[in-house]
């Protein structure tokens, strides 16, 4: 697939009118009417504020946007123009589908030109977009045309290794299966000596 064939969102989605905290509180006593309980009693009273608290902070990143995360740029590199590697930056994020977590790792890297950020941002544009209902392709392809966004890089790589609860907790219930992405730009992408590296580097540490 060509670069110019995805068009990830990368700023804060565009605002849908959002229901009160109350009218979400009544939504999730509805599910919970639905799955066969009483929300009304004891143990489940608190539910609904637990669960719209939760999701406050599960899908926090709608609120937040990767540019102004990466935009405190460092021009003083002395010169160092070698790949940018950070390793193991936990994913927890949602599916859109059904609402079920999927858990794991994403490896991140970019070649510098003449900038480069605290590596403490790309963990967090990680997990911004992480905090969304998401799809794991969505997702990788949406980190690295951030990074080029912002740096300007000669190439992003990207990989995300993930369990889905959505297929380990129902539907086909494989829960050992775990969902590997890939995303490369610029000279990752025409130099596969260097994908090559990267793989090796995220995935052997050496």
């Amino acid at each position: 697939m060509s670069d110019k064939k995805i068009k990830p969102v990368l700023k804060a989605v565009p605002a849908f009118p959002r229901p009160s905290q109350a009218e979400a509180e009544a939504a999730v006593r509805t599910l919970l009417a639905w799955a066969g309980d009483n929300p009304n009693r004891e143990g489940l009273k608190d539910t609904p504020k637990r669960v719209v608290n939760a999701y406050k902070e599960w899908f926090s990143g709608y609120g937040q946007d990767p540019a102004a995360v990466l935009s405190r740029v460092f021009e003083d590199v002395s010169g160092y123009d070698d790949m940018v590697v950070l390793r193991a930056i936990a994913v927890e994020s949602h599916c859109e589908h059904h609402i079920a977590p999927f858990l794991g790792t994403a490896h991140v890297a970019y070649l510098p030109t003449d900038k480069v950020v605290g590596i403490s941002k790309l963990a967090k544009v990680v997990e911004i977009f992480s905090k969304r209902l998401q799809t794991q392709e969505t997702m990788t392809a949406q980190i690295a045309a951030a990074i080029d966004d912002a740096l300007k890089p000669r190439g992003t790589a990207v990989m995300i290794d993930a369990v889905h609860e959505c297929m380990s907790t129902r539907g086909v219930h494989q829960p050992n299966v775990s969902t590997l992405t890939t995303r490369f730009t610029g000279e990752f992408k025409s130099n596969p000596a260097l994908q090559d590296r990267f793989l090796n580097l995220v995935q052997r540490g050496g």
